[in-house]
C-alpha cells in the first residue's frame, strides 16, 4: 500500500559573508595588521534563514518605508548617488536610527547565526613559520577564506536533504568551484570524525548584498560581532545574542589548544575575551 504521507524534503537556506579583511601585508611586504584601514580580526559568518523570502520582503519593505520618511530626507547615506542605504542595508554605513529598525526586524524572524573568528596576528605567526620551512610559500587571501569555510560548515551539511548556500561575492573572480571544494572537504571531515555521511544536494550561488537582502541581514550580525572584537563594544551583540548559535574563536587557546566555542550555554561577553 502506498504511503500517503510522503516525506517532506528538508531544505536549508544559508547566507555567508565576512567581516574584517584577510590582508596581512601591504604592496611592499610590510605588516599592516591593526593599522588604519586594516582589521585585527577576520570573521566568517553564516546565517541560517528559515523563511528567506519573508525576511527579504520585510527588509525591502522596511528600506522603502525609511527612504520615504521625511526624517531621512537629507541624510547622505540615504541618497541614491551614494549607493549605500538607498540600495541596501549595510550596518557600517547606516545611521543609528536605521540600524535600530533593522535590528528590531531581525529579532522577529527565525534566524540562527554561526561564525568563526581568526586573530590575524596569530595568522601572521603561522605565515612566518610556514615561510621558514617553505621559502616558496606565499600567503593568499583565499587561503584564509577557504580554511574558515571548512571550519564553519563542518557540522552544517548533514541534517537536511538539500542546501541552498548563498555567498557574498569577493572581488571579480568566480570562486564557485573553490567554495564547493571547501564545502565537500568540510563534509568529508565530519564524516571521517563522526562517522555520519551525507549525500545532500548542495546548491551554491554568489551575489552582492544589494541583490540579496538576506546577505544584508548577515552583515548586521557580523557587524555586531566585529564591534565586540575590534572595539570591545558588546551592546549590539548582546541585543542579537538569542539568535547566535555558535561563535568559534579559533585563536583563544587559554583553556584549550583548539580554541573556544561560544554558545547559548556559554555566552560570549566582553569579560570573557583575552586581555580583559
Amino acid at each position: 500500500m502506498t504511503d500517503l504521507k510522503e516525506k517532506v524534503r528538508s531544505i536549508r537556506h544559508y547566507f555567508v559573508d565576512e567581516a574584517g579583511d584577510p590582508t596581512l601585508f601591504n604592496g611592499k611586504g610590510n605588516v599592516i595588521v591593526g593599522t588604519e584601514g586594516c582589521s585585527r580580526f577576520f570573521i566568517l559568518g553564516l546565517l541560517d534563514v528559515a523563511e528567506p523570502e519573508s525576511l527579504a520582503r520585510n527588509l525591502e519593505e522596511l528600506r522603502s518605508e525609511l527612504l520615504a520618511d521625511p526624517y531621512f530626507k537629507n541624510v547622505p547615506s540615504m541618497q541614491p548617488q551614494q549607493r549605500k542605504t538607498a540600495i541596501g542595508f549595510h550596518a557600517k554605513d547606516d545611521t543609528p536610527e536605521v540600524r535600530r529598525e533593522v535590528f528590531n526586524l531581525l529579532k522577529k524572524h527565525d534566524l540562527r547565526f554561526f561564525a568563526v573568528v581568526r586573530y590575524k596576528h596569530n595568522l601572521l605567526e603561522y605565515v612566518k613559520t610556514r615561510n621558514q620551512s617553505d621559502p616558496y610559500y606565499r600567503y593568499q587571501h583565499n587561503e584564509l577564506y577557504d580554511y574558515l569555510t571548512r571550519k564553519l560548515f563542518k557540522q552544517r551539511l548533514h541534517k537536511d536533504d538539500e542546501y541552498n548556500i548563498c555567498f557574498a561575492t569577493r572581488g571579480f573572480s568566480d570562486r564557485t568551484a573553490a567554495l564547493r571544494k571547501a564545502l565537500e572537504a568540510a563534509r568529508a571531515n565530519f564524516h571521517r570524525q563522526c562517522g555520519i555521511a551525507s549525500i545532500a544536494t548542495i546548491n551554491i550561488t554568489a551575489t552582492t548584498p544589494p541583490h540579496s537582502p538576506c546577505l544584508q541581514a548577515v552583515d548586521y550580525f557580523l557587524w555586531a560581532l566585529q564591534r565586540l572584537y575590534e572595539r570591545r563594544e558588546e551592546r549590539y551583540l548582546e541585543y542579537l545574542w538569542p539568535a547566535f548559535k555558535l561563535v568559534y574563536d579559533t585563536d583563544d587557546t587559554r583553556q584549550q589548544r583548539y580554541g573556544v566555542y561560544y554558545t547559548q550555554k556559554n555566552p560570549l561577553t566582553l569579560l570573557k575575551m583575552p586581555g580583559i
